[in-house]
């Protein structure tokens, strides 16, 4: 990565990778996007306590009940 102070490019002091991407601007717009993915999921586990949120979820429930019953025998 290397500064460039080139008349073309919009704000002068960013800095671009090899390819030409203006990483500074990148960075800008990331930060204006919004929410992360791993954010999104804290938010729902704060504010909703985890119900509801199982369409987003992998876990087989019935093989977690299984389990949990019989460790709950042992």
């Amino acid at each position: 990565m290397k500064k460039h102070n080139h008349p073309y490019h919009e704000l002068k002091n960013d800095t671009f990778a090899s390819s030409g991407t203006n990483i500074d601007a990148v960075k800008r717009q990331n930060e204006r996007s919004g929410l992360s993915y791993n954010e999104v999921k804290e938010l729902l586990a704060k504010t909703t306590g985890g119900r509801g949120t199982s369409i987003y979820s992998d876990t087989n429930v019935e093989e977690v009940r299984k389990e949990n019953q019989q460790s709950q025998r042992d």
